[in-house]
């Protein structure tokens, strides 16, 4: 019995401790039956398990005696010859019982590895029941949401039959109510009908009541489908207008439709001409502001206008001193000596369209040019670093004395010669060598001394003081290359508008030409050239100019006044550009001016500008490399900084003009 419950144990401990396989899940949620069938289950697997372990009662121990109880184990053998070893007996014992319990062993892993495929088994099959219970549940949860969509569909459509059911409702009271009236109004015909056909005179009895009928059913026939056809006509015709009255208003839209654009141009025509007398106002009182200005200036500074006639040497003897001729004697300061040479006649055509200022530059420079002949040397300058390259020598220089045509010439030839030059290098080197190619190395200093002082002394001569200024630094030689790249092109459109090719052109096409060629000056500069160019007010558009003769220079390289209206404009012009830019930027000439700062105030003043030019005038104004120019945007352009005056001033060097119009500013 010990033996059978010892089976048991074991058995037990096996089957809690075999471990289950991994594969097998259990979803305890599908096994829940009640407990009969669960204790009806467990006792047919004890059963199963029981019956192998039916051979294994021969490990029952013998009982001895009645009493079943076992005789003491090791008792020594009575006799006196007989040792008492209870040790040995005992292990021996042991080891019989031990091989007694061999097969026994033998036969529990056998039936141990007989549950083990049974247990198996069993989950095997109950993985196999979750799995189909496991469909069924998804086949039952697609069922349960099939019937969910089927009910939805069922309500929306009992909703929809509802709602046709309502609007059916409504049209049956409606066509009720509708029939009800109908039937009054027929009652009512009836009854007038009735009342008519008694008030009729004796003498209708007579008729036919089938005729009367008759033509009775006729005439409601008619009656229903005349109103047949006038609800059509109703349901057709109802927002139809009749044809002439929606001619008429068709003719009336017309009218006001073409006295609306007749409004609209004149409106606009009325707005363009408002802006321009707004501008024109504006820089009205601008000219206004500025010639009160320099009244006031000229109030408070001006002296009593000169007498040029004295410098006519006729005899005045009022402030001889004042305009005296210095002669190669000194000493004869008669007043009544010619002041200018030549005499009068000479005089009179310097003066000649001059105004004092001018003038004065005419005495200075006939005082200038007569003191220059008296020299025969000039002094060195030396070689200080301040001195030009061409003048830096150390003793007496010869004075060539040419007369004002040659050094004109002369200084013509060096731009000719400067224009055909390939290799670029600075200007005053330029001009050395030129002297030094032209007159040789032993005179080309001389030569040099003695253009240089005649270029400073005559102001009034285009060529002798536009060679000084870019000879000087004082303005880049792009200028005069531009200005007269400029004139060579207006000459060349002034060509192609003379079909006939006569040098002749009416005023009218003079003044397209203008207009084509310098599209950005206004009307009052045109104007301007008009008259420079022969126009006058009794002039008419078919009057004749030769317009060659515009273009024509005298000996001493004067342009005519044409040519230089046209200088004077573009001078005007850059002054006003550099004016726009500083009142766009809003800041002093002693301030300070940023790199960005100037660039957005070009940009805003001429947004036209592209990219290569503002990065010139940039390079011009800040005295930097373009290569080494920051980018736009780049943080190290806030470094860079220059005080306005000496920027405005280095753009006043460049040829800096207007590309585009500016953008026109709302009118308050």
């Amino acid at each position: 019995m010990a033996c059978q419950q010892s089976r048991y144990h074991s058995f037990s401990s096996a089957s809690r401790l075999q471990p289950r396989p991994s594969g097998v899940t259990i979803d305890e949620s599908f096994l829940t039956e009640d407990k009969s069938t669960q204790n009806r289950k467990l006792l047919q697997k004890r059963r199963t398990l029981e019956l192998p372990a039916a051979p294994l009662s021969h490990c029952q121990a013998p009982v001895l005696g009645g009493t079943g109880k076992l005789p003491t184990q090791g008792a020594p053998p009575t006799g006196p010859g007989h040792r008492f070893h209870p040790g040995t007996k005992a292990a021996a014992h042991q080891r019989e019982k031990i091989r007694a319990l061999e097969p026994l062993k033998a036969k529990l892993v056998t039936v141990n590895e007989d549950c083990n495929e049974r247990i198996l088994a069993m989950r095997a099959e109950e993985k196999y029941e979750i799995s189909l219970l496991k469909k069924e549940k998804m086949n039952l949860l697609k069922l349960i949401d099939k019937k969910n969509e089927e009910k939805i569909s069922l309500q929306s459509e009992v909703t929809k039959l509802r709602k046709n059911l309502a609007e059916e409702y409504l049209h049956y009271l409606s066509e009720r109510d509708a029939r009800k009236i109908l039937i009054a109004d027929l009652n009512e015909l009836r009854y007038q009908r009735e009342d008519m056909s008694l008030a009729q005179s004796p003498g209708i009895w007579g008729e036919d009541p089938v005729k009367l009928t008759l033509a009775l059913t006729m005439t409601r026939q008619d009656l229903t489908r005349t109103q047949m056809e006038l609800n059509t006509m109703k349901a057709n015709f109802g927002d139809v207008v009749p044809r002439r009255d929606f001619e008429m208003q068709e003719k009336t839209n017309k009218h006001l439709q073409e006295q609306l654009d007749t409004l609209r141009a004149s409106y606009e025509e009325v707005r363009k001409e408002h802006e321009i007398l707004m501008q024109l106002h504006m820089s009205t009182l601008k000219e206004r502001d500025q010639f009160f200005s320099e009244l006031q200036e000229i109030q408070r500074t001006s002296t009593p206008r000169p007498d040029w006639t004295k410098c006519k040497g006729e005899g005045s003897r009022q402030g001889p001193r004042s305009c005296l001729h210095v002669g190669p004697d000194s000493s004869s300061l008669s007043p009544h000596a010619d002041v200018v040479a030549g005499g009068p006649d000479r005089w009179q055509m310097l003066a000649e369209g001059k105004n004092s200022d001018q003038l004065v530059d005419v005495l200075l420079e006939e005082i200038g040019s007569g003191l220059l002949r008296e020299k025969d040397f000039f002094p060195g300058l030396g070689y200080g670093e301040a001195i030009p390259a061409f003048l830096r020598f150390d003793g007496l220089v010869e004075n060539k004395k040419p007369s004002k045509k040659d050094v004109v010439n002369l200084l013509k030839d060096a731009w000719k010669e400067r224009l055909a030059e390939e290799q670029k290098e600075t200007f005053p080197d330029f001009f050395f060598n030129f002297l030094e190619h032209r007159f040789g190395p032993s005179d080309a200093m001389a030569w040099a001394y003695t253009i240089f002082e005649n270029i400073k002394i005559f102001h009034s001569n285009e060529v002798m003081s536009q060679f000084y200024a870019v000879l000087m630094g004082k303005r880049s030689e792009n200028v005069y290359v531009t200005q007269k790249e400029i004139v060579a092109q207006l000459l060349k459109e002034m060509t192609n508008a003379d079909s006939q090719n006569e040098g002749l052109l009416t005023m009218e096409q003079f003044n397209t030409v203008l207009k084509s060629t310098f599209p950005l000056k206004t009307e009052e500069q045109i104007q301007e050239l008009m008259e420079a160019g022969g126009w006058h007010l009794s002039s008419s558009n078919a009057d004749l100019l030769n317009y060659r003769s515009l273009f024509m220079e005298d000996e001493e390289g004067q342009s005519e006044p044409f040519v230089q209206k046209l200088w004077e404009q573009y001078m005007d012009e850059k002054d006003e550009y550099l004016r726009q830019l500083k009142q766009e930027l809003g800041i002093e000439l002693h301030e300070e001016v940023t790199l960005p700062k100037l660039r957005g105030g070009l940009m805003t003043i001429d947004p036209s500008l592209d990219k290569q030019t503002v990065n010139t005038y940039m390079s011009q104004a800040f005295q930097l490399p373009e290569s080494e120019m920051p980018e736009e945007g780049d943080e190290k352009e806030e470094a860079v900084v220059e005080i306005l005056q000496t920027a405005l001033e280095r753009l006043q060097v460049i040829d800096i003009r207007r590309v585009g119009p500016r953008e026109p500013e709302p009118a308050s």
